[in-house]
């Protein structure tokens, strides 16, 4: 399985205020480009996400989507995980990204 480390600011959909991605920076859009994988819906593609402090690191299974504005993909971050990591808009959010089969 492989996996990068990055950080990216949070930021709020537009569309749907209570929606909150992080796009990934080029490294990580390339690795998930790479990946060998069959086709998912929407493009997607199937990741594990550990978000690390403040406080216990927070791991789920998720996917990124592509994102046109930017060419880059975007990852959905759940508000159990923004309310333990007391992430708010704006903020950097540490990620270990792995790309599943």
């Amino acid at each position: 399985m492989e996996s990068c480390r990055f950080t990216a600011e949070l930021w709020r959909w537009k569309a749907q205020e209570s929606w909150f991605f992080v796009t990934l920076p080029e490294m990580a859009a390339t690795l998930v480009r790479e990946r060998p994988r069959p086709p998912r819906g929407f493009g997607s593609v199937r990741v594990r996400v550990h978000v690390d402090g403040p406080g216990p690191a927070t791991v789920w299974d998720t996917s990124v989507f592509p994102d046109s504005t930017s060419g880059s993909y975007v990852l959905p971050m759940k508000k159990k995980v923004r309310a333990a990591h007391d992430l708010d808009e704006g903020d950097p959010v540490d990620i270990l990204l792995e790309v599943l089969e």
